[in-house]
């Protein structure tokens, strides 16, 4: 703004100055989409998810800043800017948005059911004092100097150094954790093996849950639910998971109830947003440069619920592709429930 005008300001000011309209109604300067009428289509039809992915398009849909949108506008014969292509954009019920997941593929039709029987089972175990556990593996971890996402505090400008790539063959190994959540008591046990993720692997992680918490915390339990996700170490289709089972329900004198979640449906298990999310958290924005700062990381985690977590290394091995034959099977003592046995059973000790 001008001094002049400024001063003219002032001597209104003082002096007063009327409340009629200076400019009249309809004056000034006219949007572009009165002189460009077509500027508000060409612009719908490039933002326009059909457009966005027609490889036939003149901006393709990584071509989605307003400064790019603004060039192939000009380019076909529109002089707009990119803060116009921007207030345009809000003013067609636009805005930057990032990708979603939400589509859990199709739905099973005894999904709602499976839930309501996972529900009354987890109520009837915590009503009569027995322990109810959520079990599944953590994504697996690269172990070495490499990115970890997140942020952590540190002096201005002095970040820590990682490597830039974080290739498998320059990794010391790999991390499994494997989580046992008491839904009860809001504890958890994660064993963190190192070999492979096999049934052997998720039974002796809840084994060691077992021997370090379960039996202390429950001396008098005579029955244990497992909630467990449709696939992995422990689906309900593996085999080997059900031997596994047979074997700790013998040494333990448990009779151990199992309840499956439906195919495409792992993100409801519990330990997902009660125990996993939050070593996650915890370790967010530090590399995992070896084994004892993973175990330390995750058995430091606590949360203002009172969440506490045990935390161990697994050396053993545990080798792919153990076979268990149909003679095996008719061996176990499982029992199938009325609804849906294959996804909830009983393996009673014998």
């Amino acid at each position: 703004m001008s001094p002049t005008t400024i001063r003219l300001g002032l001597r209104e000011l003082a002096t007063g100055f009327s409340s009629e309209r200076i400019r009249r109604q309809g004056a000034g300067r006219k949007k572009l989409t009165h002189s460009d009428p077509e500027l508000v289509q060409d612009l719908e039809d490039l933002v326009s998810p059909a457009t966005r992915g027609d490889p036939m398009s003149p901006l393709r849909w990584t071509c989605k800043s307003k400064e790019q949108i603004a060039r192939a506008l000009t380019e076909r014969g529109h002089a707009v800017s990119a803060s116009t292509v921007g207030r345009m954009l809000h003013g067609m019920g636009y805005s930057l948005q990032s990708v979603r997941k939400s589509r859990e593929g199709a739905s099973h039709p005894d999904r709602n059911a499976q839930f309501e029987c996972i529900a009354a089972m987890v109520k009837r175990f915590q009503a009569s004092s027995q322990p109810v556990i959520s079990v599944d593996t953590k994504k697996k971890e690269l172990i070495g100097d490499f990115k970890n996402g997140g942020r952590e505090w540190h002096p201005k400008g002095k970040p820590e150094r990682v490597q830039v790539h974080d290739f498998p063959d320059d990794a010391i190994g790999k991390a499994i954790p494997y989580g046992v959540y008491d839904l009860t008591r809001d504890e958890a046990s994660v064993n963190v093996g190192l070999d492979h993720d096999t049934p052997a692997f998720a039974v002796a992680s809840i084994r060691q849950w077992w021997r370090s918490m379960g039996r202390i915390a429950y001396p008098r339990a005579v029955d244990l639910l497992i909630t467990a996700d449709a696939g992995g170490s422990n689906g309900y289709r593996t085999r080997a998971w059900k031997v596994e089972l047979q074997s700790f329900a013998n040494d333990t004198r448990l009779r151990v109830h199992v309840c499956h979640f439906p195919p495409g449906t792992s993100k409801w298990n519990k330990i997902e947003h009660r125990l996993f999310c939050h070593i996650t958290k915890n370790w967010r924005g530090r590399p995992l440069i070896n084994y004892e700062t993973i175990v330390n990381l995750i058995g430091s985690t606590r949360t203002d619920t009172g969440l506490r977590v045990k935390a161990r290394l697994d050396r053993r091995r545990y080798p792919l592709g153990s076979a268990v034959s149909p003679r095996d099977m008719k061996e176990l003592a499982l029992t199938q429930s009325v609804f849906h046995g294959d996804w909830n059973y009983t393996i009673a000790p014998c």
